[in-house]
């Protein structure tokens, strides 16, 4: 029995009441149709295969015979799609008919067209999926914890109140950072595609954030792997029997170099300068040699070598895909916490310790009342997590569809939040000793923050300690394991977006397009690597994903809540995990979150401190070019708006009503267990 559905299209309904299949008009007998599954399942099944016909066809149902009231009305044309329209399938005659001259048919072999050369088939090239649950679980965990976690918060921590932050930190995150982080992973196991294709089938005139997404992703990279290139250096400065920061009789030391371990009477100035900060400063830099941003000198060719290394180590990771990366980080993911649990132990048993851990947690009550607070604790959280720089879409996009990407955002989420807790007992410990050892405040002790906390605080505490070479060793390769696992996440976000988006010139060459990749971010990072590279370093930090990753959250959100629809989304969640998000998580979505995100957003543009480092003063016009950073990536979304606008035809509002409607049509979202595959 043939059913029409509209526009030259009609069901086939035969004997067998498990096959479904689609018919052009005119035809008496079904024909393979490219692009349209064909559908073998039980009766039990079959309503579930009504909607996934017509989300193929955007037309409503028509019943036939068995599967309901016996109704045919014919539908119009314009019900179809539009992308229906302009793209009709490709139709190949069925092996057991032909059309005969004068329209005719008749039950005999036909032959078949002969097959013409084509553009690469993406599907030719199966998506890869992740070899073990595990491995995406880890790839998640070593992309949220990186760098940050250690020295971002807990200065952030006893700055704001000590165990008061713990409050708007907790609260951000339940209402702000883990419900995104939800949406992101959700995003990507659905629609199975990166950060930039996957707007084509949520909201298509946003399409510009993916392309803001890989921006930002190249900026990160052109100073995050610098910083990983310093602890390289210092990982291969750790190999000798005594530290070369542990003491003041170096050739790169000045008469301000204080070296109070270990020895009495020695007073404590503002202008008393450690071995640690001088190694630092003078031998890893060799920051004395440029005058700031208008001089940066030439390039250090010690660092450029370990940069060269790293990014030798995340090629090699990345070039195979899921397959490689999800491997590497069963040891760069799990060893950070080893080291950190040593050196814990190691940092409680120190003379002070407990002066340390009582500053990091004394909670300041009165500093809740200000509002810098709520929005460091507000961007910590998403900082932390990392939903908008599309790592998440990304590693998520390799999931089986009914993976329980709920759980896993629980999980991960916890982990990153506890790990931050965690690492603030092993720095501040540290941090107690040394204010132990110089007879001053832990206050004096803790002004340094971002990576100076790292390679100044916390190996001039182990160059005193007991075994100081080991603790080194093992400090600096936690380091570089934390910075490698944030790089591979954040390169496999812009390597699935572009991959994805122009699947017929890179598949099949994905280790050449790393490649490339990989010299381009090499490249970028060549101005971190000179004797002032630390001021373009701090440059990159502030402007290339700060507020500007804030903002592109912010529209994601809007875009998928606003325009893509909470309800349709929810309906995708119920797909793959079989429940629908609760009240929360869509209250969360629609406006908490949102006014979250434009809170810090607004904060931020508003409250712009000094930018310093060493006691250099950045100049007003590296400001304005900071800010012209920023906005080099945002700008591609207001960019392409205009763009889609104008090559849209039709009126204005006929374009905007095509914008913001998905232009893709996934398949049936549950095909996958259904064990439905388009017919070629």
């Amino acid at each position: 029995m043939l059913v029409p559905v509209g526009s030259g299209w009609s069901l086939w309904d035969n004997t067998d009441p498990c096959m479904v299949r689609l018919v052009p008009v005119g035809f008496s007998s079904p024909c393979r149709v490219r692009l349209v599954p064909e559908l073998r399942v039980c009766p039990p099944q079959l309503p579930l295969i009504r909607a996934q016909l017509c989300s193929l066809l955007s037309v409503p149902w028509v019943s036939s015979g068995r599967w309901g009231s016996a109704v045919s009305p014919t539908l119009p044309s314009s019900e179809l799609s539009s992308a229906a329209r302009r793209n009709p399938p490709q139709v190949t005659q069925p092996e057991s008919c032909r059309i005969c001259p004068g329209g005719s048919m008749a039950e005999q072999p036909c032959l078949r067209p002969p097959a013409s050369p084509a553009a690469p088939n993406p599907q030719a090239h199966p998506r890869d999926k992740w070899s073990k649950k595990m491995d995406f679980l880890l790839s998640v965990v070593g992309f949220a914890v990186d760098l940050g976690n250690v020295w971002r918060f807990p200065y952030i921590c006893y700055q704001n109140g000590g165990g008061a932050f713990l409050i708007p930190y907790t609260l951000m995150a339940v209402f702000g950072g883990v419900p995104l982080f939800y949406m992101e992973l959700a995003l990507g196991q659905f629609h199975r595609t990166g950060a930039i294709p996957i707007w084509k089938r949520i909201c298509p005139i946003f399409k510009g954030i993916g392309f803001a997404i890989c921006i930002i992703g190249l900026y990160v990279s052109f100073y995050y792997n610098t910083i990983i290139a310093w602890a390289l250096y210092y990982f291969y400065s750790s190999f000798s029997g005594t530290l070369p920061w542990a003491s003041c009789d170096n050739p790169w030391n000045t008469p301000a170099c204080t070296n109070y371990f270990g020895k009495s009477n020695v007073t404590w100035t503002n202008f008393s300068r450690s071995p640690a900060e001088e190694f630092y400063t003078r031998k890893v830099l060799e920051i004395q040699k440029s005058g700031g941003l208008y001089d940066i000198g030439g390039i250090r060719w010690q660092l450029l070598l370990c940069l060269f290394l790293i990014f030798t180590i995340v090629y090699f990771s990345l070039w195979k895909g899921v397959k490689t990366s999800g491997k590497v980080v069963w040891v760069t993911a799990t060893l950070p916490y080893v080291v950190l649990l040593i050196l814990l132990i190691r940092g409680a048993t120190l003379p002070g310790a407990w002066r340390g851990v009582v500053f990091y947690l004394r909670p300041d009550w009165g500093k809740l009342l200000s509002t810098e607070v709520w929005v460091d604790a507000a961007a910590q959280i998403f900082f932390s997590l990392g939903p908008g720089f599309g790592v998440l879409l990304a590693l998520a996009s390799y999931n089986h569809f009914h993976n329980n990407c709920y759980r896993d955002a629980l999980v991960t989420s916890a982990v990153n939040c506890l790990t931050s807790f965690l690492s603030g007992f092993v720095i501040f410990t540290v941090l107690g000793y040394m204010a132990e050892m110089r007879d001053v405040e832990v206050e004096d002790v803790a002004r340094d923050k971002g990576p100076s906390l790292l390679f100044i605080t916390y190996p001039e505490a182990i160059a005193n300690m007991v075994g100081s070479t080991f603790f080194a060793i093992i400090f600096f390769l936690m380091m570089i394991t934390l910075g490698l696992d944030s790089t591979f996440g954040g390169l496999e976000a812009v390597i699935t977006a572009v991959m994805d988006e122009y699947p017929q010139v890179l598949a099949g060459r994905r280790e050449l397009f790393v490649l490339g990749l990989i010299t381009v971010c090499f490249l970028g990072s060549l101005s971190t690597l000179t004797y002032g590279g630390a001021y373009v370093v701090k440059l990159l930090e502030e402007f290339g994903a700060g507020c500007s990753i804030l903002a592109v959250v912010l529209l994601e959100t809007i875009a998928v809540s606003w325009f893509y629809g909470i309800q349709r989304f929810s309906h995708d969640v119920k797909a793959m995990l079989g429940f629908t998000p609760g009240l929360f998580w869509k209250l969360c979505w629609v406006a908490i979150s949102p006014a979250l995100l434009a809170f810090i957003v607004i904060s931020s543009l508003l409250e712009q401190p000094p930018l310093t480092l060493f006691e250099y003063q950045y100049p007003e016009w590296s400001i304005s070019v900071g800010f012209l950073i920023g906005a080099s990536s945002f700008i591609c979304i207001p960019l392409y708006m205009v763009y889609k606008l104008v090559w849209t035809p039709g009126s204005l509002k006929q374009r905007l009503a095509v914008c913001i409607r998905p232009e893709k049509l996934l398949r049936a979202p549950q095909a996958e267990g259904l064990g439905m595959n388009p017919v070629l």
